[in-house]
């Protein structure tokens, strides 16, 4: 103490680290410690430190043992920093034999693929490793696919197993071909279609909710089909039955359909499912949504029973799974969804025998490179103000998808866009198939840079290179907004979502800014931070509107 009052300068006669550590006598010496190693400790130093010994053990021994016994001591260190090198490589650059459980682990993390179910084979890294017949490599490389999509890399190998899936991912995330190939892979096994035997129906069935997508299905699998010599016919609603009931007439291998025309052939007899073993239900929660769950049930409960899997563990055997008694395969069933609502998971639970879940990302997750934002407008002539000045900006290149919740409100915009001098087309349940089938084509070739539609074309269409998406009205629900948002941004591009939001839409604000939040590129406005029916899922508005609509009755 000095007048009552601690002093805490420090003295540098009281410095003890000269004491007893010659090693401290320069503190600015380099020292063993502080290079964020473990415990402090430099590896490369104590490497170096060890070779100088053991080289001055071989200067300083003058028997040929200790010669021979400290050159043993190199040769082992060597070999040990060798092992450790070899174990620390990416699994880039590891060849498939030498990958560790550890290789595996941060390949999935790396691709965001995350598994459920036992005996799950491992993902594929290249399409050359894969396994797959020569032929069928021979078109994936004609067709152009480069590198296995994370959705590819973990179903396809399963699918060869005859397992059943349950597959979770984005839209855009190539799912078509996911369940494609192993499919062709699975036929290829099976006879001959011959006059004999192409009256009992088909090989493979793959259901899609709307035409477009069964169209897009179509597309994609003759591509495959068309070299390996397989018939592949869709059955979709706004065609004549006669066009497709002759279509039919030498048999196919493979049938793509809606749910309610496929419901309409077992019906009328046009089509028996005695020999189906391979079941594809794509956007399976969009198929119980618009009220399909009765007719694909139906459907399923067509099938034969006579190849179904076992419920047990054999379900999950390889081997058993191959071959049934009667020589057939096991029937397959594969599901894909987005999400996973309960109505999609009662099905699933019904008729897929053990299934392996492959979930890319997180389920029900908006695709992580769109860009959201979200505009608070109440106003409807604002509105449309803002459209005309977003269309007129010049920052995003055609097509543009601008999506409206009613039939009539699609023809009112398009209808004002056209006379503003945009090329806009319209997509709705209300139009004939030629007229849909018109109007993509338009937006998909270039002659039209606008398509304004209701939720018909919020799932599964695929339009490339569209760098907009514009919600004129909200969504009904997150899910239906997560697939509309999903046409952009899609095969490893980036792209952008605007939705214009008004106090009508108070019932998904809520799970908006959720959704919103978990986007690494997006940015919640104040506007929907601060809402009240932001704030809670169901949300204070909610009860309010209900106790204003018991006051009016």
């Amino acid at each position: 103490m000095n007048e009552r009052k601690f002093v805490f300068d420090w003295d540098a006669g009281e410095d003890t680290s000269y004491d007893f550590n010659p090693l401290y006598a320069n503190p600015h010496n380099a020292q063993m410690f502080g290079r964020g190693h473990i415990a402090g400790i430099d590896i490369k130093e104590q490497k170096k430190q060890k070779s100088e010994f053991y080289n001055q053990m071989l200067k300083e021994r003058r028997t040929d043992e200790e010669i021979e016994r400290a050159a043993e001591l190199i040769e082992m260190d060597k070999k040990r920093e060798a092992k450790m090198m070899w174990d620390d490589r990416h699994w880039t650059e590891k060849p498939l034999e030498q990958m560790a459980e550890r290789d595996w682990r941060i390949f999935k993390e790396d691709f965001n693929i995350s598994t459920k179910g036992g005996g799950i084979p491992r993902p594929i890294r290249s399409w050359k490793e894969s396994g797959l017949p020569d032929n069928v490599l021979k078109i994936i490389d004609q067709v152009g696919y480069k590198e296995p999509t994370p959705i590819q890399r973990q179903a396809i190998p399963i699918g060869i197993q005859c397992r059943d899936i349950i597959g979770v991912a984005e839209t855009g995330s190539g799912k078509t071909a996911s369940f494609v190939i192993p499919l062709l892979v699975y036929i290829s096994d099976l006879p001959k279609l011959t006059e004999e035997n192409m009256s009992d129906g088909p090989y493979a069935l793959i259901m899609a909710p709307t035409r477009e997508l069964a169209q897009q299905i179509e597309q994609e699998t003759l591509k495959f089909c068309t070299p390996l010599g397989f018939n592949c016919v869709s059955v979709i609603g706004g065609h004549a039955i006669e066009e497709q009931s002759f279509n039919l007439r030498n048999g196919a291998e493979i049938i793509i359909a809606t749910p309610g025309r496929l419901r309409d052939f077992l019906d009328r007899r046009i089509l028996v499912l005695n020999q189906c073993t391979y079941v594809v239900m794509d956007e399976a929660d969009r198929m119980i949504d618009m009220g399909f769950e009765t007719d694909v049930n139906l459907i399923l409960d067509a099938l034969p029973v006579s190849n179904v899997k076992p419920e047990g563990d054999e379900a999950e055997n390889i081997e058993a799974l191959m071959v049934t008694n009667s020589g057939r395969k096991f029937r397959q069933t594969t599901m894909f969804s987005a999400t996973m609502p309960p109505a999609v998971e009662r099905l699933a639970k019904k008729y897929l025998r053990r299934p392996a879940v492959v979930t890319i990302g997180q389920a029900g997750q908006a695709v992580e490179s769109v860009e959201q934002r979200v505009e608070m407008i109440n106003d409807e002539n604002k509105k449309k103000n803002r459209l005309l000045e977003i269309l007129n900006s010049g920052n995003y290149a055609p097509p543009i998808i601008i999506f409206v919740n009613q039939k009539k409100g699609v023809d009112v915009l398009a209808k004002a866009l056209n006379r503003l001098g945009h090329q806009a087309v319209t997509l709705h349940g209300g139009k004939s198939q030629e007229q849909r089938e018109s109007a993509l084509s338009q937006v998909k070739t270039g002659s039209a840079d606008i398509l304004v539609a209701t939720d018909v074309a919020g799932r599964g269409i695929d339009v490339k290179n569209v760098s907009l998406v514009i919600n004129y009205d909200m969504a009904n629900n997150i899910e239906d907004y997560t697939h509309r948002i999903g046409r952009t941004g899609r095969a490893g591009k980036t792209g952008v979502a605007i939705t214009f939001l008004s106090n009508t839409d108070t019932e998904v604000m809520y799970d908006l800014k959720q959704m919103m939040v978990k986007s690494p590129l997006s940015k919640v406005p104040p506007e929907l931070a601060n809402h009240e029916s932001a704030q809670t899922k169901g949300g204070v508005v909610k009860s309010k509107k209900k106790h204003e609509e018991t006051l009016f009755q």
